[in-house]
Order: C-alpha cells, then sequence, then structure tokens
C-alpha cells in the first residue's frame, strides 16, 4: 500500500489517501474533490479550476502528460511500512 496527499494529486490540502494502485487512489483523490465541491471549499475549488484548464488545453497530451507523471510518482513511492 502506498500513500499520497491531495496536494501531490493536485488537490488543495495535506488529506493522505492510502491504496494499492493508482486508479485506486486517483478514485479516492476524486471522491474527496466531489466532496470539497459540495462544500463550496474555496481552496479545492480553484485547484479544480486549474485541473479544468489544463483538460481544456488545445495540447490534448498535457493532460495525460500529467496523468502519466502522477502514476510514475506513485510507483516510485515505497510501500507503506
Amino acid at each position: 500500500m502506498k500513500t499520497m496527499t491531495c496536494n501531490q494529486l493536485g488537490g488543495a490540502c495535506d488529506m493522505e489517501f492510502h491504496a494499492n494502485t493508482f486508479d485506486e487512489i486517483s478514485d479516492m483523490s476524486k471522491q474527496h474533490g466531489m466532496e470539497m465541491f459540495q462544500k463550496n471549499d474555496e481552496a479545492h475549488l480553484q485547484a479544480m479550476q486549474k485541473m479544468r484548464q489544463l483538460m481544456q488545453t488545445q495540447d490534448s497530451n498535457k493532460m495525460q502528460e500529467w496523468l502519466k507523471s502522477k502514476k510514475a510518482e506513485f510507483d516510485a513511492l515505497p510501500e507503506n511500512v
């Protein structure tokens, strides 16, 4: 199992997510983002706006590159002890 924070995944806080795969941790981050959106958390709303801009860029590879870099970051993390 590995750990990444909301900040590491493009978010706005230090909440930790623990998962065995990048897909699992990504889903946890998305769920957290939805919860923060519903609470109108300003810091998370700003982080979401940055992600939206990344997704809407003319260069469609930007988002794929970002995801690939985050997966590589996850893969390089040590297993939790």
